[in-house]
């Protein structure tokens, strides 16, 4: 749930803008993954903003943990193929060779895609060195903290779909930061007067406040509004109904629901009604500047203001991704530069320069 917050319609046309949202992570500091921001960047202009959401305040829609931020690699084309003439394809009887395909391949990104498997090979190979393994429990914990993060798994499926990701390519990416973090982990140092700091200094991110989960069916007129209540009333479907009859778009291919939201984020006769419902409450007709919403309250979550105590070991945590990232860059670096690499895709004598430049690129996503 976005907590973009537009203001006040000022005509019918706003009034179709969807009211689904997503919620900025506050419990941790966050980097935003490249391909992530990308596809943010692309939706921005067209994107629609909620209906009982008031003001309006910028957010990154996709953020991820430091340990995911390390030192992204992502390779986009493995050439998997050989030298030959053996035929890959056949255009009316003219062939496509294997040959033709593999220059091609390397054409459209061969020497990124290599520079960053050559990479990946480095850290394999101090991995190793180091005897360090990255089990399925490793990942599938990292992918656990991401889904809370967003709410659900079905929050985290949508961020990846609306990135352009898959679940298969983020566990791989996964992986990889945390073979990282696991062999630079050893040379970091986080003392406790360093959590102490931290606590103070970010204190506010770790509160959060009094919130409601609520859905809603928003229509024109009271006497629609009426209608549907009595639905309800007769034992009709809240989630149905609002896919049928909600104006709101947005939230009516999800039943109404508009998630978790705290005081102060929606329309004061929406939010007033939300919050002083009961779970399983469903409203009379409540009139907006957006038209008349019958409210579900479905869930409740309580104010938290958790201690340094409470809070030490994920500070601790998020310390010491933050200096996994500083260190991963350097190390990266040296690793490169100590390695007797061989590489057919770039000129000897510019191997160097390129493979500092590939380096740069991959672990850019490493600095905050």
């Amino acid at each position: 749930m976005d907590n973009n917050k537009p203001s006040q319609p000022d005509n019918e046309e706003e009034v179709k803008n969807s009211m689904t949202a997503e919620r900025e992570t506050t419990e941790q500091e966050t980097t935003i993954l490249p391909e992530m921001q990308e596809e943010e960047n692309q939706q921005h202009s067209s994107e629609v903003q909620p209906q009982v959401v008031k003001g309006k305040k910028s957010v990154v829609w996709m953020a991820i943990s430091g340990v995911l931020a390390a030192a992204l690699i992502v390779v986009l084309v493995y050439p998997p193929f050989g030298g030959g003439r053996e035929s890959v394809a056949s255009v009316n009887g003219s062939d496509i060779s294997k040959d033709e395909l593999y220059n091609e391949l390397v054409s459209l990104g061969g020497e990124s895609t290599l520079n960053s498997m050559i990479t990946m090979k480095l850290i394999d190979q101090e991995a190793a060195k180091a005897n360090v393994s990255v089990t399925e429990q490793d990942v599938n914990a990292e992918i656990e903290t991401l889904k809370t993060q967003y709410g659900g798994e079905e929050g985290l499926n949508t961020a990846l779909s609306q990135s352009g990701m898959t679940m298969d390519s983020l566990k791989k990416n996964t992986e990889v930061q945390v073979k990282i973090r696991k062999i630079l982990e050893p040379k970091t140092t986080v003392k406790d007067e360093d959590i102490s700091a931290y606590y103070k200094e970010n204190k506010a991110t770790f509160s959060t406040p009094e919130q409601v989960r609520a859905s809603h069916i928003l229509v024109k007129t009271k006497e629609e509004a009426d209608e549907i209540k009595k639905q309800l009333d007769e034992g009709a479907d809240f989630a149905t109904l609002a896919k049928e009859k909600s104006t709101d778009t947005g939230s009516a291919a999800n039943g109404g629901d508009l998630g978790f939201f705290g005081e102060g984020e929606m329309v004061e006769a929406f939010e007033k009604a939300a919050f002083s419902m009961k779970n399983d409450e469903i409203s009379e007709p409540i009139k907006s500047d957006y038209g008349y919403h019958i409210i579900k309250r479905t869930d409740y979550k309580e104010a938290t203001n958790p201690t340094e105590e409470d809070k030490k070991e994920d500070i601790r945590n998020i310390l010491v991704d933050q200096q996994v990232g500083e260190l991963s860059t350097n190390w990266l670096s040296e690793l490169r530069s100590k390695a007797k690499i061989v590489n057919t895709l770039e000129p000897e004598d510019e191997s160097t320069d390129a493979a500092a430049a590939s380096t740069t690129d991959t672990e850019s996503s490493a600095k905050e």
